[in-house]
């Protein structure tokens, strides 16, 4: 792989990974309402996820679901579902003892389904397989390359927004305030999520 094509892949990577999206709204909201040592399963749970995605796209299933409609609408209405169930208990979720008494429990696994159901990154992944690998020569010490980094970029967003929601922690539970803070901050992301949602659905 040449200077140009990596710099274009770093580019790719940073705008697809830093920008806020599904993953990066969690990270956020799950460090401000439980802390950065809890929300770090979720945090991980991201770029393992993203890598076998991207594994399996570099395989070829990834143009198999784009492919097949019936299998695109179900990822489609999976990850739409999926996102709003998590919006529904963001919005519901008030106060930290909510948050702390499972309301928002992510579990690693559900996070490493979540990329599975994010029609956004099977087109993200089969952009980087065609862009990079497929029909080289070289395609499989690209990949050996190109998985690492993704890996990279993933966590690095996720674990920079948790980070973000990690400081806001404090400042949003201030008690003076009865927990308006957080509800806002809780409802803002779960908009967010919503948005996301139908922004997928229209993919």
């Amino acid at each position: 792989m040449n200077n140009a094509e990596l710099s274009a892949l770093l580019l790719l990577c940073t705008a697809a990974s830093f920008t806020p999206g599904p993953n990066t709204t969690l990270s956020a909201a799950l460090a401000a309402n439980l802390g950065l040592r809890r929300s770090l399963r979720f945090v991980l749970s991201v770029p393992v996820g993203w890598g076998l995605l991207f594994s399996l796209c570099a395989a070829g299933l990834g143009a198999l679901v784009l492919a097949v409609p019936a299998l695109r609408l179900g990822v489609q209405v999976l990850g739409v579902g999926y996102l709003l169930w998590l919006a529904h208990k963001l919005f519901r979720a008030d106060t930290l003892a909510q948050a702390d008494a499972s309301q928002l429990q992510v579990t690693f696994w559900q996070g490493v389904m979540l990329q599975f159901l994010n029609i956004k990154a099977w087109m993200l992944a089969l952009t980087v397989v065609a862009g990079w690998l497929a029909g080289r020569e070289d395609a499989v010490s690209r990949f050996a390359l190109v998985l690492p980094l993704l890996l990279m970029f993933g966590l690095a967003s996720n674990l920079t927004y948790a980070l973000m929601g990690t400081l806001l922690r404090q400042w949003l539970a201030d008690p003076e305030h009865g927990g308006r803070r957080l509800r806002r901050f809780n409802r803002s992301m779960a908009a967010v999520l919503v948005l996301t949602a139908g922004w997928m659905a229209t993919l």
